[in-house]
């Protein structure tokens, strides 16, 4: 985190998130946290755009229970949080608005979505809510939950400098994409299969980088958003090459819908587990477009040490069953973990091969 200006109390700093993460948890992870401790102490989520963040919060309180009202930063001001005036006797006491303070004085889950993004009079304003669960004169509910989340400075996303003040009434939780997460909750929430096992195969695809250019880019939401918008092409009649790559493209990473489109034009049949195409190099598509994704995330698995289980002797003999070129893609910077598999010889030969030696 940047340090604060000096000069004056109360500087404005550079947003959480600016400089390098340090530790991130999964969604899942801050569920808990939230639903352990948010009666006490005020959260900030920060992560790309498209995560989760806000469904996550509202799932958390309708499992204990609690309603969930959401205010965007971006569209309130101060008075929407410390209330209007009004003469009582001889006194102004100031409304809060219902959102914030219901008639009924009973706990519920307080969601302050894009907080990086309120104006720094709408930060100030929030101070005591944030620290002291409180509204001027007016107390919440107790175990009433106070919840915020926004961007991070390198996500444009027009993400303000937060108040020192404000960083230090909040417990920053840095949010990760975890990709058997999002699995397990895109096929409970009705994704289709044809999403569900690209993500799987290829997982870097869920959570791309935000692009410098304003583009579509891949998140947990646009894949969501897409399937949803297939199933009802698809229920209209409507879906062919055409409608299916202008969705696609206007979705997501331009490099995540071309594969994707590709595979489905293919029509290729229900993908196998990578280890057996290992074990049954015949069984891997004919097409290039799904030979080339089959291949690509065998790279990945192999980069992270999760394929096992494989003898010496079937990781050779598939190496050798598939061209040069596909070798060399395979190979590529992995050497050490190919080798690890027992794969010495198949890369010999293809040494022999590239250099002909």
């Amino acid at each position: 985190m940047s340090q604060a200006n000096t000069g004056q109390a109360g500087t404005f700093m550079s947003a959480p998130g600016d400089s390098a993460l340090g530790e991130t948890i999964t969604l899942t992870q801050a569920k808990k946290l939230i639903q352990c401790m948010a009666a006490e102490q005020s959260f900030l989520l920060l992560s790309p755009p498209g995560v989760g963040k806000s469904e996550m919060v509202v799932q958390a309180a309708a499992e204990v229970g609690l309603p969930c009202r959401s205010l965007l930063g971006t569209q309130i001001a101060p008075e929407d949080v410390s209330g209007i005036p009004r003469i009582v006797g001889e006194r102004s006491v100031f409304c809060p608005p219902r959102i914030l303070l219901p008639e009924r004085p009973e706990p519920f889950c307080l969601f302050l979505d894009e907080l990086p993004a309120c104006a720094p009079d709408v930060q100030k304003a929030l101070y005591s809510l944030l620290l002291e669960r409180r509204l001027g004169e007016h107390a919440l509910p107790q175990g009433t939950w106070v919840v915020a989340a926004g961007n991070r400075v390198q996500d444009r996303a027009l993400v303000r400098s937060m108040s020192s003040a404000l960083v230090n009434r909040v417990t920053i939780l840095n949010l990760r994409v975890e990709t058997h997460e999002w699995l397990t909750w895109a096929k409970a929430n009705g994704v289709r299969n044809d999403v569900t096992s690209f993500i799987g195969y290829m997982p870097d695809a869920l959570m791309r980088p935000v692009p410098a250019e304003p583009q579509p880019f891949s998140t947990p939401r646009a894949w969501t958003l897409l399937s949803r918008a297939l199933d009802m092409a698809e229920a209209s009649g409507m879906l062919n090459r055409e409608i299916r790559r202008a969705l696609a493209f206007g979705r997501i990473s331009p490099e995540d819908a071309a594969v994707f489109c590709a595979l489905a034009e293919e029509a290729i049949e229900k993908m196998h587990p990578l280890a057996h195409y290992i074990r049954h190099p015949d069984a891997l598509p004919k097409g290039d477009a799904a030979r080339w994704f089959v291949l690509n995330a065998m790279r990945q698995n192999i980069r992270e040490g999760t394929l096992a289980g494989l003898t010496p002797r079937l990781v050779n003999r598939f190496l050798k069953s598939l061209s040069t070129e596909q070798q060399l893609t395979l190979v590529g910077d992995l050497v050490p973990q190919w080798s690890a598999l027992g794969a010495d010889p198949a890369m010999l030969d293809l040494l022999k091969q590239v250099t002909k030696l």
